[in-house]
């Protein structure tokens, strides 16, 4: 719980100082990157009530496990296109910078997330259909504990959720790579400019945080198998496995914007230290 504390006000204090600056929330750069820190909050809070509900209640009513367990889904879904969205946007900066503005637009940006959040409803709403299909409607409500494998029960959510997995996330990898590759290539050809070396670092920090974001999907069936084997510790088991494949991911986000990004830097330790930017703020139209 100190943990989640000390990441939301971490979090707060990101999108405070963002909303409180025009050239952030008009740079698609930060948009993306406010966009994440968002979702990431959300995520961590969902899963922290999750943790903390099946600590303490151990079985709830399946209607209401049904809206937290989409909603979690749904924002850890949501991370690693965000990446993928960051890393084009580092890739248009570099390799085409005369036609970035052109490219990159506040719009533009704006569709990108919309169509990220409706491409990641997708699995969760189609997963509550077959449900509802499925099971009776006396399903919905009773007790039970709260977990994905639980509360939707049938197989072919399973294979399901198993092939859109595989598929977006070699899309996102196949993304990340691609980038990746061309700003190496762009920064031979560069190699005196810090900005290509800091967008080649940014997209490979990128990459370390999709691995991170990957031990979502992989972790539940590692998860299931040492708490058959060890279920006297099922919480235990569940405890270390949420710090390693939510805390520590959401730890990455802060460092990679937060601390490395001069500019927001600036504006956010300012604000850190003084609790209030003098600046006035300004309300986009």
């Amino acid at each position: 719980m100190l943990v989640w504390l000390a990441l939301s006000i971490i979090n707060s204090s990101m999108v405070h100082t963002f909303l409180r600056h025009s050239l952030f929330y008009e740079n698609p750069r930060y948009i993306m990157f406010i966009t994440m820190v968002i979702n990431d909050a959300l995520q961590l809070s969902l899963v922290t009530a999750l943790y903390v509900v099946s600590y303490i209640f151990r079985k709830i009513q399946a209607s209401i496990c049904c809206i937290l367990i989409m909603t979690a889904v749904l924002t850890t879904r949501s991370t690693p296109l965000i990446l993928a969205g960051m890393a084009l946007e580092r890739y248009f900066a570099i390799c085409f910078p005369l036609h970035y503005t052109q490219m990159c637009t506040v719009p533009r940006t704006l569709l990108l997330i919309g169509i990220i959040f409706i491409l990641t409803s997708a699995p969760p709403i189609s997963d509550l259909l077959i449900t509802v299909v499925k099971e009776p409607p006396s399903f919905f409500r009773t007790s039970i504990f709260c977990d994905h494998s639980f509360l939707f029960r049938d197989r072919s959510i399973y294979y399901k959720n198993c092939v859109f997995d595989g598929t977006y996330l070699s899309f996102v990898a196949l993304t990340l790579v691609y980038t990746y590759c061309k700003i190496m290539l762009t920064a031979k050809a560069a190699s005196g400019l810090a900005s290509v070396r800091r967008a080649r670092n940014t997209v490979l920090l990128h990459g370390v945080q999709l691995l991170l974001c990957m031990l979502a999907f992989v972790v539940p069936s590692l998860q299931a198998a040492l708490i058959s084997l060890f279920p006297q510790l099922s919480l235990e088991i569940r405890y270390i496995f949420f710090l390693v494949v939510y805390i520590i991911p959401r730890f990455l986000s802060p460092v990679i914007y937060g601390f490395r990004d001069e500019q927001f830097r600036k504006y956010w330790t300012r604000y850190l230290r003084c609790g209030r930017d003098t600046q006035q703020r300004v309300l986009p139209l």
